[in-house]
């Protein structure tokens, strides 16, 4: 029988950037840090909206329990996508062909986006309109299945009908209540790291 003794060594490639204040220890956006192929937390970037706290938190909490997670921050995080409803931000959210590349290379996709529910959904659409792999989405304020199926995202609970979907990838999972720029509370790391458990393939 083979039993680890000890804690799981894990190596970060990290970014050519440095930190920003704001983001605590993320790097500015339009960066990555690679550790392994399992997981992607995808961070809007830092800011004085964007506290990127909680992305931090949630990397450690993952690598800890064995799960090798990289964090990509959107280069364009700020905003709404084009065709969002409210577009009064003055700013656009947007994905870079690099960044969907990067995203695609992974088993899971953990997407952090804020407090603001109809950018929350828009912008999850988005990006999954790029990227074929299964999403978990993190966010502040309550968002439900039925929210990413009105507009079109396919879901695990709730399918849009066949002539209106609007996404390459699926949300498997949603976890509300993680707030910006607070410490993330051990029973939301809990739900996350269990929620990502099950789906991640069989290694």
């Amino acid at each position: 029988m083979k039993q680890r003794i000890g804690r799981h060594l894990s190596f970060v490639e990290c970014r050519e950037s440095r930190g920003l204040g704001t983001g605590g220890g993320l790097a500015a956006r339009a960066t990555i840090s690679e550790s392994g192929r399992d997981v992607v937390a995808i961070a809007m970037g830092p800011g004085r909206r964007h506290i990127t706290k909680p992305v931090c938190e949630i990397t450690y909490a993952l690598r800890e329990e064995g799960i090798d997670t990289s964090v990509l921050v959107i280069n364009a995080g700020s905003g709404v996508p084009a065709d969002a409803p409210d577009v009064s931000t003055g700013s656009y959210f947007g994905l870079d062909p690099i960044e969907a590349a990067r995203i695609q290379q992974f088993k899971v996709a953990l997407i952090h986006l804020g407090n603001v529910r109809k950018h929350i959904i828009y912008k999850a659409r988005l990006i999954l309109r790029n990227v074929d792999i299964p999403a978990i989405i993190v966010a502040q304020c309550p968002v439900d299945f039925e929210d990413f199926a009105a507009i079109g995202i396919k879901t695990r609970v709730v399918m849009p009908r066949e002539e209106d979907i609007d996404t390459k990838g699926e949300i498997r999972e949603i976890v509300t209540g993680v707030v910006r720029g607070v410490t993330c509370s051990q029973d939301k790391l809990d739900e996350i790291v269990s929620k990502i458990q099950s789906m991640m393939p069989e290694r």
